[in-house]
């Protein structure tokens, strides 16, 4: 292949990868645009289960962040090794 024919090559590739990225832009875009619906819905719910005296914003996030750690299949073990690190450098919170 010429050198040419290489440095040719090596702009179309440059091109396309530019071409990728906007494109992933503007496809992230359009979903995240298409999410905002769901996320209205989703503070809407919370906003509901709290103002009805159902759960408290800790519930919800500790419920949340408990499901989030369950989808993960996250080791709780591991995980209370963790927090015992993070409490014994950072002591107890008050």
């Amino acid at each position: 292949m010429s050198a040419e024919l290489k440095i040719v090559n090596e702009e179309k590739n440059e091109t396309t990868k530019e071409q990728h990225v906007v494109n992933y832009l503007k496809s992230m875009v359009a979903v995240e645009k298409a999410m905002e619906p769901y996320k209205e819905q989703k503070k809407n719910l919370r906003k509901n289960y709290m103002e009805n005296g159902w759960l408290t914003r800790q519930d919800i996030w500790n419920a949340v962040k408990a499901f989030r750690f369950y989808q993960q299949d996250a080791d709780m073990d591991d995980l209370n090794d963790m927090f015992e690190i993070v409490e014994q450098q950072f002591g107890e919170k008050e």
